[in-house]
């Protein structure tokens, strides 16, 4: 025999009379429990739905007997009994599984609620589908608003060093105005201008970065026979034209 736990609450709960062996109580109480168990069992009353239950499995293992009119009409034509259904035996042997309902829901239910749950999961899905698309576009949004901003920091780059070419090139011909305003960096003390100058300004704040660059550069080709992307000041508009690639930073690149 196994040792029993001592410390369980099993043995504490024991009979302790003297002179009792200490493993036979132990064995004695496992018994009373087990058989007050039992007893529990079949006092206890059986519910209207067990009841039914151990009816109705009764009644589908047992086989069909000649007092069913159904059974007895298929015997009249041939059937006997284990055979498959069917003229040539190709039918089911076994009888269609009863299914019983227990539910309280309503005939549909089930199928209605497993439609709800695939509309559902449905919706979840298209949820996750337009959240992708939505952080995809906001991503190539974002590429194209850093791509943009890094050609415009550029294109600013070229019109600044544009405009301190032209400025340097222009005063070694003794050239003191620029034939634009914006055409030489500004300095401090060009900032107080008069209110004619203010009004050039205001028109040439109507031309973009691009435009200006555009403008400054054809300039500097015409008169200096200069190009910012070679670097280079050609000796004339031939040499500049046979030499130099192009007139803009797409054609040396």
């Amino acid at each position: 025999d196994e040792e029993e736990d001592y410390m369980s609450d099993l043995f504490i709960k024991q009979d302790v009379r003297p002179g009792l062996p200490m493993v036979r109580r132990v064995k004695e109480s496992i018994q009373k429990e087990e058989k007050q168990k039992e007893a529990n069992e079949k006092n206890r009353q059986k519910s209207i739905k067990e009841e039914e239950k151990e009816r109705r499995d009764l009644v589908l293992k047992s086989a069909l007997g000649n007092e069913n009119k159904g059974f007895a009409l298929l015997q009249k034509m041939g059937y006997k009994s284990g055979q498959a259904l069917g003229k040539s035996g190709e039918g089911i042997v076994e009888p269609i599984p009863l299914n019983i309902k227990t539910g309280l829901s309503g005939l549909g239910h089930e199928e209605l609620k497993k439609r709800k749950a695939e509309e559902k999961l449905e919706n979840y899905r298209q949820k996750l589908h337009m959240k992708k698309q939505a952080n995809e576009q906001a991503a190539d949004q974002f590429r194209i608003r850093f791509k943009t901003k890094q050609e415009e920091r550029k294109m600013e780059g070229d019109l600044r060093k544009s405009q301190r070419a032209c400025q340097q090139l222009d005063m070694q011909k003794d050239i003191d105005v620029p034939k634009e305003t914006w055409f030489w960096i500004e300095t401090e003390e060009e900032d107080k201008k008069d209110e004619e100058d203010k009004e050039d300004e205001c028109t040439s704040s109507d031309l973009s970065v691009s435009e200006k660059l555009h403008i400054l550069t054809a300039y500097l080709r015409e008169e200096h026979f200069y190009c910012i992307w070679c670097g280079t000041t050609y000796e004339d508009s031939e040499d500049l034209a046979s030499n130099c690639p192009g007139d803009s930073a797409a054609d040396h690149d």
